[in-house]
């Protein structure tokens, strides 16, 4: 947890733009963007409040970040037992999203 806070903490007060981060490996070894591309910028877009510029960077991390949310709480109020988070279905259907998003953003 403590890592997280101090990059959170790094990727608020440094751009990705500028560098100082690492580039993606995938990107790197293909040359096409991966479904994780600009997420970085996207996140540093969203911690200073730039909602349009984040969505240029990386559309599925900026929409994914209220549905995650609204998951988390949905699985916590519906079903305690079986949270919806280890439901196949929610799975499947979320790595299906991620490789039809990192398959589009190549072809256009």
């Amino acid at each position: 947890m403590l890592c997280g806070l101090v990059y959170a903490g790094h990727l608020f007060l440094h751009d990705p733009e500028g560098g100082g981060f690492l580039p993606c490996p995938f990107r790197t070894l293909t040359g096409w963007l991966c479904p994780g591309c600009g997420s970085q910028r996207a996140l540093h877009d969203l911690m200073h409040g730039r909602l349009g510029e984040a969505l240029g960077h990386n559309g599925l991390l900026v929409m994914s970040v209220p549905l995650l949310g609204v998951q988390w709480g949905w699985s916590r109020w519906m079903s305690p037992e079986r949270p919806l988070h280890t439901r196949n279905a929610v799975v499947y259907g979320w790595a299906l999203l991620c490789v039809g998003f990192g398959i589009g953003r190549n072809l256009v």
